[in-house]
């Protein structure tokens, strides 16, 4: 069992341009579907029909990853918003409760 034990941490994901990568290759699913779809008869003649219907169920599936991966991209930005917004927030409060004054101070 000591063989299959991880000797170090896994590394942090990458992040880098998901929304482009997907919309990337789904283009490139819909570009093969087209390429194929003028030997249609040659691919039905030689039993292989499921090669040409194979870039379009890609194609397919990378449309519901575009939406998948625009949506975590927006959630992402939004949490980054939101967490800099507590940040700020909290940052004010700290100077506002150190300089603070009382009312009576403020009427004399």
């Amino acid at each position: 069992m000591e063989k299959w034990t991880p000797k170090h941490e896994a590394p942090e994901p990458l992040e880098g341009p998901v929304v482009s990568t997907v919309v990337g290759g789904t283009i490139l699913w819909f570009v093969l579907f087209l390429a194929q779809l003028p030997f249609y008869g040659w691919f039905a003649d030689r039993g292989h029909i499921w090669w040409v219907w194979t870039p379009l169920a890609g194609a397919g599936l990378g449309l519901i990853g575009i939406w998948y991966v625009r949506g975590r991209d927006a959630a992402l930005k939004r949490h980054a918003a939101q967490a800099e917004a507590n940040a700020a927030a909290g940052a004010e409060a700290a100077d506002g409760t150190l300089g603070t004054s009382t009312r009576a101070d403020r009427t004399a």
